[in-house]
């Protein structure tokens, strides 16, 4: 199917990891890596919070007097 990543392709590409980056600082790369994801997803939620909170009222919901 195409798209899909199999086993070899995945196996060339840790290779590939490997080979740029040496065995001892994939660990620090992947940490660096996750708190850059983490990072994202808190200010997905921050931003994500402050769209709900300041939504602008919809129309014909408000009381014409």
């Amino acid at each position: 199917m195409p798209g899909m990543i199999g086993m070899q392709e995945l196996l060339v590409i840790l290779l590939v990891v490997l080979l740029l980056f040496g065995a001892k600082r994939i660990p620090e790369v992947m940490r660096s890596l996750g708190s850059g994801i983490n990072e994202f997803k808190r200010g997905m939620r921050e931003i994500e919070r402050d769209v709900t909170k300041e939504e602008p009222p919809r129309p014909g919901s408000h009381n014409a007097g």
